[in-house]
């Protein structure tokens, strides 16, 4: 089982709204952190959104904050970005990632080297 696989990317004006998913596989749910990173081509991944899977406590990025919402759903095993407000500077490929070893939020849940699984990345565009 693929354990992390994103859907819902695709093509939406500037000022439009979005929700990308990701399905978590089961043997890598219920604990740790989940986030949202996304890259555009020559830049390092940066993070969108966090969110630690006890708690629901969460974290953005400061180019999100405000118009982006990180949520979870725990019965279905998927976690959800909805991006609202969207403007061309938000294109990129989305990933998302756990990070099962990670006890809090903080500084270290923007370093993508502490995530041990990614999907495979879903393409956001947004024409202006």
């Amino acid at each position: 089982q693929v354990p992390l696989v994103e859907s819902g990317g695709g093509l939406v004006q500037t000022g439009g709204s979005l929700r990308i998913s990701c399905t978590i596989s089961s043997r890598i749910q219920g604990f740790g952190t989940m986030a949202w990173f996304r890259q555009v081509p020559g830049n390092e991944r940066e993070l969108v959104a966090a969110l630690r899977w006890v708690g629901g406590n969460t974290l953005y990025g400061d180019s999100v904050k405000g118009r982006f919402t990180i949520s979870r759903d725990t019965n279905k095993g998927t976690m959800y970005l909805q991006m609202n407000v969207l403007n061309p500077e938000d294109t990129a490929v989305y990933y998302c990632a756990v990070d099962q070893t990670s006890m809090m939020l903080g500084s270290a849940s923007s370093n993508s080297q502490n995530y041990g699984y990614w999907g495979q990345g879903t393409q956001v565009t947004v024409s202006s």
